[in-house]
């Protein structure tokens, strides 16, 4: 890591704080310290990347059967900034009546982990450039599909996750109608309850200016 710093303000409902942020070698400002993650969370308890303990999970970054081949997280876990998690929570209580509820593939994802995965696939309309870092390394980026509370089974959707095709985006129009309803009712809810849609993933959703929130590369075990 060069042994350059930035000074890094954030747009904070506290004064305005502002934290010396090592860059990496693409020049990005990167918290890679957890002693450094802990002061922002210190001065804005919105920096902090909660355990998700109450929404089910299918963390297969966790295991081979991913993409890469490889297990890319050490356990099966997953973090969001607090804001994010907080919003999930919300929208699961206003699903429940529906007979429906969430259940999350991916949350915060530490910054070497999308290293390797560009490694993989280099295209920006799947996976993160590391030059640019992404919103799951800000902890505010979500993989999620909808599942039937009375069957824990997951709604029909387009395609399985991880699925780098045109089938995948948004706009696919050639699906069954209840596939087409479901990716819909899943977008309206996430963006009602402040999160948006990547276009070319109907499962990935992040919060509005995620910017607010520094890239990350604080291992799963130090968070644990």
């Amino acid at each position: 890591m060069k042994n350059i710093f930035i000074l890094l303000a954030f747009c904070l409902p506290s004064p305005l704080f502002a934290q010396e942020i090592p860059l990496n070698k693409y020049d990005l400002p990167v918290v890679s310290d957890i002693a450094l993650y802990n002061k922002l969370v210190q001065a804005d308890s919105n920096m902090q990347l909660v355990r998700v303990t109450d929404i089910p999970l299918d963390i297969r970054y966790a295991t081979s059967a991913n993409f890469t081949g490889q297990q890319l997280y050490p356990f099966a876990a997953a973090w969001l900034r607090r804001p994010a998690y907080e919003a999930l929570l919300r929208l699961q209580a206003a699903l429940k009546p529906m007979g429906l509820g969430l259940k999350i593939y991916d949350g915060y994802r530490p910054y070497r982990v999308t290293e390797k995965m560009w490694e993989v696939v280099p295209d920006d309309r799947y996976a993160a450039d590391p030059k640019k870092g992404s919103g799951h390394n800000r902890g505010v980026a979500v993989d999620l599909t909808l599942i039937d509370l009375k069957t824990g089974r997951e709604l029909p959707m387009p395609t399985d996750y991880d699925n780098f095709t045109e089938k995948a985006h948004h706009d696919y129009p050639d699906l069954a109608p209840e596939v087409i309803e479901n990716r819909e009712l899943l977008r309206t809810m996430m963006e009602a309850y402040g999160f948006r849609a990547l276009d070319t993933e109907w499962w990935h959703y992040y919060l509005a200016d995620p910017e607010i929130y520094p890239l990350m590369d604080i291992g799963f075990d130090e968070l644990n």
